[in-house]
């Protein structure tokens, strides 16, 4: 018999075992493998202490695999927990779940966190796991819970509603029966328990010296500011020390790229108070930037056939009715205006006016694809606890396009869309991207939140799943994630730090057509009903520029850069001559200032490295008597004595390249 009564196969590229034995546990089977943490049958994680049949596969799950990950980060919560009630003893237990790269727990009755309080529980953390207490877990009928758990009132309240209405609760109850853990130390003594449906490492230990705490903040319980609110703690866990560290200095390189902290760095944008939140204003710099991104996906889009076309702020509420956003998207606009009894909504979306501009005369077959884009600035209702800078905010301008298609043009005209997008965010230095398709939840749970026949969501669903495998990118499903009116292709793009991004979408929409009774004339001069797909490329100029401004570091490639070139005279003797090469510059089309400060030089140059200016021309005696400049790239890297005409055209050629580094000369190392 094979070791531990089992036999191996591959599977997914992991080990996996078929019980050969009458039984056997996780231990059996894995025990030799201290990466193997957990342990799934038919679907279902289990702790490695439960028992298997024989003929059962078992699949190992590894502590770096994401199932992994989120059993140690859970375990951690229990820690965690464990080390706040040793101390305040009267704790209410709120919830501990896993989120991504970390995990948080709820507490009630206790002193308000602060960063001392933080350390010693750290501390205390630490102690436990190296005691090496093993997670145990007992079913518990609910009589025995509510008797258990009688003075720790919000897990009474978990017991009796099964979780319903609480943010992460269905990692302490689930599905099923109910089930408590129990720490227990190495002489079999029980330290602590939780109400916790699973599963857990196998020890405390294995949590090792990966861990940290990170902050703090005040919640609500089951996040309704009429419960009672709690302390929340939050923390990070990785297998490894080395996986921590690494995953603290993402942490902090991503602080250093907060487009927040840099748009008021490099005078980009703002927030001002008294415009309330989420509602930024461009600055001069940051209008710039904003206008070439425009100014790029307005050609784009006449490239790609598309026709403009401009809509109202606002509209009568009677619109969208018609369109099916209220009451479906009611909470996501803002209040309606009155006028004179007549309801008038800002618009949260453009599709219901296009709607009405494809209405506005007669059509035929021959004018399909009919291509409508605008760029409209829609409001949105955003709560907010939710808008961050401006990758979540309630002013959000939209490069907005709806194609009307014959149905059987549709699979076609996705393609089309999918190689305008990918194009798109090629150019804009965003080259690593998959896609996310969205579908009505597979279980059928939630159809009241969806418009539309069975037959429309599987028509249009199998169209959207199609083009994406045929795209060659690579494609995840997202059940549930998809517009009531309709499945979407959403296109997921990582940025120079590995973070995704939701960018763009592709909306397939059969519900509209029909709500605003859209028809052309087919060849056989029947009326038929059109296709109606949405597209944003950008998904919104203020995210996509949030982006960017991240992505790059504020480091702009230099033809995005609001200034792409700073000339500094060496002394006030040569502020001329600067001036004149940069009339020169702009005479070509570049955005070229002069420093005239009173700063000293080398602040000078320290100022333009701080801005993060692609080129910096230096001109001092021996230039002004050679007729050159001293070229300077972002960066440091500097050539002496290049002629005027020579950096004029290198400077030119480099912004309509339109190449997304620092444009060093070919041999030179960034």
């Amino acid at each position: 018999m094979p070791k531990n009564g089992r036999t191996v196969m591959a599977d997914s590229n992991e080990l996996a075992a078929v019980v050969a034995q009458s039984e056997a546990t996780g231990f059996d089977l894995f025990g030799d493998n201290r990466e193997v943490v957990a342990m799934r049958v038919a679907g279902e994680l289990l702790d490695l202490s439960r028992t298997v049949n024989a003929g059962t596969t078992v699949e190992p799950v590894l502590i770096s695999s994401e199932d992994g990950l989120n059993i140690l980060r859970h375990s951690c919560t229990h820690v965690m927990a464990q080390a706040v009630q040793d101390i305040f003893p009267d704790v209410n237990l709120g919830i501990g779940p896993f989120i991504t790269d970390g995990f948080y727990y709820d507490f009630g009755n206790i002193e308000a966190v602060t960063p001392e309080l933080l350390k010693e529980i750290e501390k205390r953390m630490k102690r436990i796991i190296k005691s090496n207490q093993r997670f145990v877990r007992r079913d518990i009928s609910e009589e025995d819970a509510r008797v258990e758990l009688a003075n720790q009132p919000y897990k009474l309240e978990l017991v009796t509603t099964k979780g319903n209405g609480a943010e992460g609760a269905s990692v302490e109850v689930g599905a099923g029966g109910l089930t408590m853990y129990d720490n227990v130390d190495r002489d079999g003594n029980c330290i602590w328990t939780d109400l916790c449906r699973g599963p857990h490492l196998p020890s405390t230990k294995l949590i090792g010296n990966g861990f940290a705490l990170t902050k703090f903040s005040s919640a609500y319980w089951k996040g309704d500011q009429a419960n009672d609110q709690l302390q929340r703690i939050y923390g990070t866990a990785w297998p490894t020390k080395e996986e921590l560290v690494a995953y603290q200095e993402r942490l902090a390189e991503a602080a250093k790229r907060d487009h927040r902290k840099l748009g008021a760095e490099l005078d980009l944008f703002s927030f001002p108070e008294e415009l309330g939140a989420g509602l930024p204003v461009f600055h001069p710099k940051g209008g710039i930037i904003r206008r070439v991104m425009e100014d790029y996906v307005r050609q784009a889009h006449i490239e790609n056939g598309f026709q403009y076309v401009a809509t109202p702020h606002i509209s009568k509420e009677d619109l969208f009715h018609t369109s099916g956003h209220l009451p479906y998207y009611a909470d996501g606009m803002f209040p309606p205006m009155d006028d004179d009894g007549q309801q008038y909504y800002l618009k949260a979306m453009n599709c219901p006016m296009h709607n009405l501009i494809f209405r506005s005369r007669g059509r035929s077959y021959r004018e399909l694809p009919l291509r409508l884009f605008e760029f409209g600035t829609v409001y949105r209702n955003e709560k907010s606890g939710v808008l961050q800078g401006l990758t979540r905010v309630r002013m959000i301008t939209q490069d907005d396009s709806h194609c009307y298609v014959m149905p059987e043009q549709a699979p076609a005209e996705i393609k089309h869309l999918l190689g305008f997008i990918t194009k798109l965010l090629s150019d804009f230095g965003l080259h690593d991207y998959y896609l996310e398709l969205s579908t009505r939840d597979e279980d059928g749970k939630k159809k009241d939140k969806f418009i539309g026949t069975d037959e429309q969501w599987e028509n249009a669903t199998n169209i959207l799943r199609q083009c994406a495998e045929e795209s060659g990118l690579e494609w995840v499903p997202d059940p549930g994630g998809a517009a009531f009116y309709g499945p979407k292709i959403s296109i997921q793009a990582k940025d120079a730090l590995g973070r995704t991004w939701q960018m763009s979408t592709i909306q397939y929409d059969f519900n509209q057509p029909e709500r605003f009774g859209l028809e052309y004339t087919a060849p056989d001069g029947t009326h038929q009903r059109p296709v109606m797909i949405h597209a944003a490329k950008f998904g919104s100029i203020e995210r996509f520029f949030g982006i960017l401004v991240e992505h790059y570091a504020g480091a702009f490639p230099a033809w995005l850069a609001p200034e792409q070139v700073r000339l500094v005279p060496v002394a006030e003797a040569f502020d001329d001559y600067c001036k004149d090469v940069c009339n020169q510059l702009r005479a070509r089309g570049v955005r070229a200032e002069v420093d005239l400060s009173d700063d000293r030089f080398g602040k000078k140059i320290r100022n333009a490295t701080k801005d993060k200016i692609p080129f910096t021309l230096i001109a001092g005696g021996d230039d002004v008597d050679a007729g050159a400049v001293s070229f300077r790239y972002r960066g440091g890297y500097q050539e002496n004595q290049v002629p005027v005409a020579e950096a004029v055209d290198r400077i030119v050629a480099a912004i309509e390249s339109r190449r997304n580094d620092d444009c060093l000369p070919e041999g030179v190392d960034a």
